[in-house]
């Protein structure tokens, strides 16, 4: 049976979608922006973004009743990969240790004109 998960401490969908749906245990995210929840704005920087953007996956794992330690793939999108240096530095503090899968390409546009977002895959 799928489930929707809609967290509230997360920005709300800037579309016709959910924050992720959980199928038996496994938790797939729609992708995750840099979006201040409180505010809906983007924060200033794709390092800022790209924080703003795993606390928001980090509310939408508590909402499934997971944590970034059940995530075992990630997708990445970037407006531009000279940045993927700078967003490593920020995602390895979100995942210490044995980090999951990823994937990261670079987007001709993202929503809001986004620096960064982020979707995953997390197991319970």
């Amino acid at each position: 049976m799928n489930q929707t998960i809609n967290a509230q401490n997360a920005p709300a969908a800037v579309g016709p979608y959910c924050h992720a749906k959980l199928a038996g245990n496994t938790l797939y995210t729609s992708g995750q922006l840099g979006l201040i929840p409180a505010t809906g704005e983007l924060s200033q920087g794709v390092e800022a973004q790209a924080a703003q953007a795993l606390d928001n996956l980090g509310a939408v794992l508590k909402a499934a009743g997971m944590d970034f330690a059940d995530v075992v793939k990630t997708t990445v999108f970037l407006a531009d990969m000279k940045d993927f240096a700078a967003i490593n530095a920020v995602y390895a503090k979100y995942f210490p240790g044995e980090a999951p899968a990823r994937s990261c390409v670079q987007a001709a546009a993202l929503p809001k004109g986004g620096l960064f977002e982020i979707e995953a895959v997390a197991v319970k």
